[in-house]
């Protein structure tokens, strides 16, 4: 899907040099990768306290087993 976006070409342009992307979609493609990321890391950090942890769970048992 095309989109045209007005982005400050001092950012795109350093984004570009710094990435070492070949194109500023990749830049843009890249960041945005980035971005999702990071914010789903920040959902998985919401769930600490919330998950039951079983101190007796033998995970290479669980390995063998398959």
């Amino acid at each position: 899907m095309a989109t045209n976006l007005a982005i400050d070409d001092q950012l795109i342009n350093a984004a570009v040099k710094i990435g070492g992307h070949s194109s500023k979609k990749a830049a843009v493609t890249a960041a945005l990768k980035e971005y999702i990321q990071h914010h789903r890391q920040k959902q998985i950090v919401n769930l600490f306290g919330q998950i039951e942890f079983d101190p007796e769970y033998d995970y290479k048992k669980e390995r063998r087993r398959k």
